[in-house]
């Protein structure tokens, strides 16, 4: 048994400072909106494919100024572990990989993972040359582990594992992002124009 999931993502949402925010298809997509409600500086992305902590490694990589978290479900992470190969050539420092592990794919009526009970997240990150890896499975665990996994580490890419209950019957009925894909990028593409300063879009308003 895990920690639970609106739990922890409420805990998570009231820690954000500034972070920019990269969500995966399905529960985690699903769960933050429904917590923040923040249209702006969360890229919301659908039918992510196991692609959503790259998508964060290229807003880290191209904003350097800015502090990026990127969920991904395990579902995901089961379709392609080499991500991690990527993002630990990168190592970028602003760049907080976080690792949704409820063993079942949530996007699919909570199908069982395979290899279910023993997949070990931290030990393939670290078979991959992952050095910043953190495992929390308790709520209690995260609010004691917290500052150290997501903040004050300036020397490269972190990884962090949370272990969480699959959706309840009440997760369920949590409300989805309610924008399609292109709306999600202009909001995000000008959020970060007004706040960086830099330019995201050809025409600019």
């Amino acid at each position: 048994m895990g920690a639970s999931f609106r739990g922890t993502f409420e805990f998570l949402a009231a820690q954000r400072q500034d972070e920019l925010v990269v969500t995966s298809a399905g529960n985690s997509s699903q769960m933050w909106w429904d917590i923040t409600r923040d249209p702006d500086r969360t890229f919301y992305l659908d039918a992510s494919m196991s692609l959503s902590t790259l998508l964060g490694s290229g807003i880290a990589y191209g904003l350097p100024q800015a502090q990026v978290w990127a969920f991904m479900g395990d579902g995901a992470f089961a379709m392609n572990p080499a991500m991690l190969m990527v993002e630990r050539d990168l190592d970028l420092p602003n760049l907080v990989h976080v690792l949704v592990s409820n063993r079942v794919y949530g996007g699919t009526s909570d199908i069982d993972l395979p290899n279910k009970p023993a997949n070990d997240y931290i030990a393939m990150a670290k078979s991959m040359g992952m050095e910043r890896c953190w495992s929390f499975d308790s709520l209690a665990a995260l609010e004691d582990g917290f500052d150290a996994a997501f903040r004050g580490n300036s020397e490269g890419h972190r990884f962090v594992v949370l272990e969480l209950d699959p959706f309840t019957e009440a997760d369920r009925g949590a409300d989805d992002p309610p924008m399609d894909g292109p709306e999600i990028k202009f909001r995000f593409g000008r959020y970060v124009e007004a706040t960086y300063g830099v330019k995201v879009f050809t025409e600019q308003l």
